[in-house]
């Protein structure tokens, strides 16, 4: 079923574990998520960017995906569906009328006190539809080249920014980045912990692709309860895909290409579940 992350990021936090959000690419990976966190009896977070609402063709029809994957493979596992990295309020709105149980709305890049009012705004139509909200203060860098360009999150403006929007999950910039780290992670672990205090709300953890064991434990020790994961799948899935198409060269159905990476996704996806320790948590 779906739901809203409220709930679920309570449990996470007294209990001291992380509930996994995986990116959806397509109408495949939504079906193996959803079996693997099935099997491992974990709660789950589909995050869907911009992009990907485009490239499925619009927010209902990503919403009625998902409702009928759910459904037709006797999903049992609380699943949230979350927007992730919305830029303006129109995105969030369309969402939420549309289905969504959970939305991000990050307008990081622009000055504080414009982040503060559209967040808020956000907010307040969230709330009027039993939908969480999750936004984010700095900036994270990307990777290669830009992965040195950050905007580390105040501790001061982090509680600022919480105590007067009202959202339900705070996404610091704490030297985390989206791809992978190419051996340049710096996570500023002490700041973390010092805005988990500060803030009082579930943390989130974005970039965590590529992190390992230690790292992602210190970051739920330090109050994060959602950790993104996105790059570490689709780069299993496509050295799988490159594998199956070398030696499968006469191939051309794209279902038997696509699928030949089904394994390598659901394996990563049971590490990550078990390690962030929301494995058997139902």
């Amino acid at each position: 079923m779906l739901v809203n992350s409220k709930k679920l990021f309570d449990n996470a936090l007294k209990q001291g574990y992380a509930i996994p959000a995986y990116n959806i690419n397509n109408l495949e990976w939504i079906r193996f998520i959803l079996e693997a966190c099935n099997e491992d009896k974990s709660p789950v977070i589909l995050a869907v960017t911009p992009s990907s609402i485009e490239y499925f063709g619009g927010y209902k029809i990503v919403v009625n995906l998902v409702e009928t994957m759910i459904n037709e493979l006797c999903i049992k596992v609380p699943v949230v569906l979350h927007l992730d990295h919305a830029n303006d309020f129109l995105s969030c709105k369309m969402a939420i009328d549309a289905g969504f149980t959970s939305v991000m709305i990050d307008v990081s890049t622009m000055g504080f006190e414009d982040n503060v009012a559209i967040t808020d705004k956000v907010v307040s139509y969230a709330k009027e539809h039993d939908v969480s909200v999750e936004a984010e203060l700095g900036s994270l860098g990307s990777d290669d080249s830009s992965q040195d360009i950050y905007l580390y999150s105040d501790l001061e403006q982090s509680h600022d920014f919480v105590f007067r929007t009202g959202i339900d999950s705070f996404a610091p910039s704490v030297g985390n980045v989206h791809g992978f780290y190419n051996g340049n992670e710096k996570i500023d672990f002490e700041l973390l912990g010092a805005i988990c205090k500060m803030v009082r709300i579930p943390l989130v953890l974005h970039g965590a692709s590529g992190l390992d064991d230690n790292k992602l434990k210190t970051a739920i020790f330090c109050g994060v309860t959602k950790i993104n994961f996105n790059t570490d799948l689709m780069y299993a899935w496509s050295c799988e895909v490159r594998k199956y198409l070398k030696t499968n060269k006469d191939i051309y159905d794209p279902r038997k290409i696509i699928l030949s990476g089904k394994n390598a996704v659901k394996k990563v996806i049971h590490e990550k579940n078990t390690i962030i320790g929301s494995k058997n948590r139902l």
